[in-house]
């Protein structure tokens, strides 16, 4: 029963050194060059961001909301006209 709590004990340690070493690492490997040139936006630059999502936005939910129509009355009306 000794043997297993220290088992347990150890494999503890090293989880814990694994997730301190990964804390330590952080903002030094690959990712690094990024989070250090990373900065808060200005706020016109914000606002362009903004603008530019929301268009985005609605021209997919208008693409979407077009081939709902087509499927859902076109297509209907285009076989019953065909014979269908």
């Amino acid at each position: 029963m000794n043997e297993e709590k220290q088992g347990l004990m150890q494999r503890a340690r090293n989880l814990q050194q694994r997730i301190e070493g990964r804390q330590q690492r952080f903002g030094k490997g690959k990712y690094g060059r990024v989070l250090m040139m990373a900065r808060k936006p200005e706020p016109d630059e914000y606002e362009k961001t903004a603008k530019i999502t929301g268009l985005g936005i609605l021209v997919i939910g208008g693409l979407g909301f077009l081939i709902y129509i087509l499927c859902d009355v076109f297509v209907p009306w285009l076989l019953t006209t065909l014979g269908y």
